[in-house]
């Protein structure tokens, strides 16, 4: 049975967003083809972040190389990033270490099932994730649009957070200090969130606060 680990995950980092859903038909993709799950990592943060700064993917890739992953499952190829750059980066890197990737939404890996590499992935990942790309982009375009038109009619007022909102930065502090002490000790964020009994995206959340 091949040895296979899931990467799940959201942008947002407050609980507004989980990786429930993807993780479930991952999970049941695996056991109609047979796929063991070693492990599974789940991380919220914005897929226009660059790898190098999404530490939950580094540490995937790292644990796949380590403990002899056949393959990394994803629900889709957005989840391993929003810039085509970015997932090609990651694709290239698995295939040179010989790491399978699976598509589910999309329904692409890089290597097919007896193990020959699929000269298509490459030319559907450009495709696929251009075609995302563009859409983004003409979606914040006409975002933008709107927010200037709005702001030429009203001025400002509407826009943003009401002031007073949301707790200030002491507040969290004295909330979520066993999180920053375990943190400043150098405990994981997966390992902090359990020992603090929050969710990792919380975690998250306080280290780039307190700590970046």
């Amino acid at each position: 049975m091949k040895r296979a680990a899931i990467y799940a995950r959201v942008s947002s980092v407050s609980d507004r967003q989980n990786t429930e859903r993807q993780i479930i038909d991952l999970k049941a993709y695996s056991v109609d083809n047979h796929l063991h799950i070693v492990q599974t990592f789940e991380e919220h943060i914005s897929g226009a972040k660059r790898n190098a700064e999404r530490p939950i993917l580094c540490e995937c890739l790292d644990f796949c190389i380590s403990n002899d992953i056949d393959i990394i499952l994803c629900s889709e190829l957005s989840r391993l990033g929003r810039s085509v750059y970015e997932v090609i980066e990651n694709v290239k890197f698995c295939r040179d270490h010989r790491i399978n990737i699976y598509f589910q939404k999309e329904g692409i890996s890089i290597f097919n099932p007896d193990g020959t590499e699929n000269p298509y992935t490459a030319i559907m990942i450009a495709v696929l994730g251009t075609a995302a790309q563009l859409e983004r982009e003409s979606i914040k375009f006409r975002l933008n649009s709107g927010r200037a038109a709005y702001i030429a009619k009203h001025g400002y007022d509407g826009l943003g957070r009401p002031k007073g909102s949301g707790k200030s930065k002491e507040d969290l502090a004295e909330q979520y200090k066993s999180v920053i002490r375990e943190l400043r000790h150098g405990t994981s964020v997966r390992r902090t969130a359990k020992l603090c009994d929050v969710s990792c995206a919380t975690v998250q959340k306080v280290k780039q606060v307190f700590l970046s």
